[in-house]
């Protein structure tokens, strides 16, 4: 029996009086990969900011509803630890240009003041690029700045830094939009591995991505959830006329 890690329930999230989502309800099964997908601006980003409490950092802005990991309410958490247990990798890749490939890694301890042996950093830092399909490339040039590396190199650091801190989610908004196709079926089989360990929410406007790595489909159109269940099903037999448009690329 599948078993859901994130329960989303009438959740709405709101610019100023504009909402931006409405009424969502969503279970997130563990250990799966869920692409969430929908045109531009129809609250996609905005869900996953919220699922790691980072809309909330926008002046103006207010939610309704709950977001359960565990059955416990996620905007009852600090969110630190909020964001310790729900990694986050953006679209652009965004290494810490000052620091080295290993202080990227570690920068999630070293920024909330946790301090760690060199021996537990060490392995830290080796296990997490290993998981990240890093660790071949860099083990050599640790020291040098995350920034020479490749963008698919360097959007695999960003992983690899989400990973360190052990998250039971991690949350990624579009990460191979900004990666030429090497790099992002570099990063799709990646993610492919990861789920075996880690539950994957994804942001994509890739329709044949989600088709290839997802297991989970959900479509939002206009702030609202319209279609969710299986990747297969979804896309062979859409319950909705408007997913069915989408994704046969009538709009989007």
């Amino acid at each position: 029996m599948e078993s859901s890690i994130l329960s989303v329930r009438a959740f709405s999230a709101y610019f100023g009086e504009h909402a931006v989502l409405n009424n969502v309800n969503l279970s997130i099964t563990e250990r799966k990969a869920t692409a969430i997908m929908g045109p531009s601006g129809c609250g996609k980003t905005t869900l996953i900011r919220c699922i790691n409490r980072m809309h909330e950092l926008i002046p103006g802005t207010r939610v309704s509803g709950e977001i359960l990991l565990h059955a416990e309410n996620l905007y009852g958490m600090n969110p630190i630890n909020v964001r310790r247990k729900i990694g986050m990798v953006f679209q652009k890749p965004n290494p810490f240009p000052t620091m080295s490939i290993y202080d990227n890694v570690i920068a999630g301890y070293t920024l909330n003041g946790i301090k760690l042996k060199k021996r537990d950093r060490d392995r830290i830092a080796e296990e997490s690029l290993t998981r990240a399909a890093l660790w071949g490339e860099v083990k050599d040039s640790l020291h040098r700045k995350g920034t020479f590396l490749s963008g698919g190199q360097q959007q695999r650091l960003c992983i690899a830094r989400a990973l360190a801190m052990n998250p039971e989610i991690m949350l990624l908004d579009e990460p191979t939009s900004a990666l030429d196709p090497k790099a992002t079926a570099h990063i799709e089989e990646l993610i492919e591995e990861l789920k075996k360990q880690v539950t994957i929410v994804m942001v994509t406007h890739n329709i044949a991505q989600a088709a290839r790595i997802s297991d989970y489909t959900a479509f939002i159109y206009l702030g609202e959830l319209v279609e969710y269940g299986t990747t297969q099903k979804m896309f062979t037999v859409p319950q909705d006329k408007r997913t069915e448009e989408y994704l046969t690329g009538k709009f989007g």
